[in-house]
């Protein structure tokens, strides 16, 4: 490695203006550690080149790595606002900034290379998108009109499931259920778009009460998407049975005290996004929606037995810096993966401060909904199936028991049944046992909401209470749910 460092070194001194020299030469820097010289590196190259989209690209990476999410939304939004660029190119920076959880600047790109005549029918599907995440709700339904006008295969771009989540449907004359229909009765479409077009008019069909319609086009598309499921009912009560039986972590670090991880855990579709979003109302909270390191570093660390504080300390050191960010200093940062329940000894032995706040909904309204709400992440493979539902249910009910006679200080359940009637008195009990100040609960006005999961929309909101009991609907069209514990 030194003798390539040396290489390039030299090549950089002879080819200064060489991007692909300097590329290089980054790239190792940043793989050998070195990550404040490759930085310095392409913080120098992008003062001369300000348009350079390779050069930021790599430094975006590079930041993200360190948790500088603010930092990275700076750098390609300057890049991408220094120059023009092919729409391959703005693309790529838009789903770097869309995979970082930058949606705001992932927009402002996509809106600015349209606004410089770039009207090409991608860049609406992702504005669209984007705009989804952010709540820009007639915005979106714009863009995705305007990707359909240009180009009629858009419709593979996730648009009718786009379109489905807007809003809540009055009644079925809404031009929707015609587009939806239209779209499925082509030839053409792909079998994930007629399954995720199923789904957008199952939903438009359960929004305006006719259940046994909504039945019959969610039953298609979770029999399509279950004939090619990955997931496995038996691993999955095998890991469940291992966390059972494992001891609590003889090895844990000392608690930090400028700070708070809370992580907000539950079977999905518990209310874990309402939950988070009403907590960060507060303005010394951060929430940063479903993170995925822990996961990662729960594997990471598997590899290591015994485990010592020293990779504890590696692990906490890099999930600090995902966690808190470069966005200032809030005392209290939100986690909401709802699967991090699976990792509960692991959260308290790398913070002992820790909560976790535990979200539980009757078991039949919590497979409805996850059974009509199509996932494109493969494990959650499970949600198409209710025999598989039931027992991802079960499986976490399991842990949240253990967790709590385990933790008994650090961990607390929340009804949604509860929360949906009296929300303001459960989110103030959470803020009370957080340590929160009940009287600061304003965020400040630059933090924009973003929502990136399936409640965008019902989370904005005002808080309701029709989906407790909403099973009660399905049961004539499902039977399978009463087969799935009544409370």
């Amino acid at each position: 490695m030194a003798g390539a460092l040396a290489v390039f070194n030299a090549a950089t001194s002879r080819f200064p203006e060489s991007a692909d020299i300097r590329l290089g030469l980054a790239g190792l820097l940043w793989q050998t550690g070195e990550s404040e010289q490759a930085e310095q590196l392409l913080r120098e190259w992008l003062a001369a080149h300000p348009a350079d989209a390779s050069m930021a690209l790599l430094l975006a990476s590079l930041l993200r790595e360190h948790g500088r999410l603010t930092a990275v939304g700076e750098v390609l939004l300057s890049a991408f606002a220094n120059g023009a660029h092919d729409v391959d190119t703005v693309i790529r920076a838009v789903e770097t900034l869309d995979d970082y959880g930058r949606p705001n600047e992932a927009l402002t790109i996509c809106e600015n290379a349209m606004a410089a005549d770039d009207d090409d029918p991608r860049l609406h599907a992702y504005a669209g998108m984007l705009g989804i995440q952010l709540g820009q709700f007639e915005r979106t339904r714009a863009h995705y009109a305007r990707a359909l006008q240009q180009e009629p295969a858009a419709v593979e771009w996730n648009i009718p499931l786009g379109l489905a989540g807007l809003q809540r449907y009055e009644d079925a004359s809404h031009p929707d259920f015609s587009f939806f229909r239209d779209v499925l009765a082509r030839s053409d479409i792909t079998a994930y778009t007629r399954r995720s077009t199923l789904f957008a008019l199952g939903k438009a069909h359960d929004d305006v009460g006719d259940y046994a319609s909504a039945a019959t086009y969610f039953r298609q598309a979770n029999a399509m998407g279950h004939a090619h499921a990955s997931w496995s009912r038996k691993l999955w009560k095998r890991n469940i049975q291992a966390r059972l039986a494992a001891a609590k972590p003889t090895v844990s670090l000392p608690a930090p005290t400028d700070w708070t991880p809370i992580f907000v855990v539950g079977v999905p579709r518990s209310g874990t996004t309402l939950v988070a979003k009403r907590l960060a109302d507060h303005a010394g909270v951060r929430n940063r929606g479903e993170l995925g390191w822990l996961q990662v570093w729960e594997e990471r660390l598997s590899h290591k037995s015994p485990l010592h504080a020293a990779a504890l300390e590696e692990a906490a050191r890099s999930l600090e810096m995902q966690l808190r960010q470069d966005d200032g200093d809030a005392s209290w940062i939100i986690d909401k993966q709802p699967l991090n329940l699976l990792r509960v000894d692991l959260i308290m032995a790398l913070w002992p401060n820790a909560r976790i706040v535990h979200c539980q909904r009757n078991a039949r309204d919590t497979a409805l909904s996850l059974w009509t709400q199509p996932f494109h992440d493969q494990a959650h493979d499970y949600a198409y199936d209710f025999g598989d539902i039931d027992a991802v249910i079960r499986g976490c009910r399991q842990l949240a028991e253990l967790w709590q006679a385990r933790y008994p200080q650090a961990f607390r359940s929340i009804a949604y049944e509860q929360l949906v009637c009296e929300p303001d008195a459960c989110i103030d009990a959470l803020r009370d046992w957080l340590g929160m100040p009940l009287q600061s609960t304003a965020q400040p006005t630059d933090v924009q909401s973003v929502i990136a999961t399936a409640s965008a929309w019902q989370a904005r909101q005002p808080v309701y209470t029709r989906s407790a009991g909403r099973w009660v609907h399905y049961a004539p069209y499902l039977p399978e749910l009463l087969d799935i514990p009544g409370h």
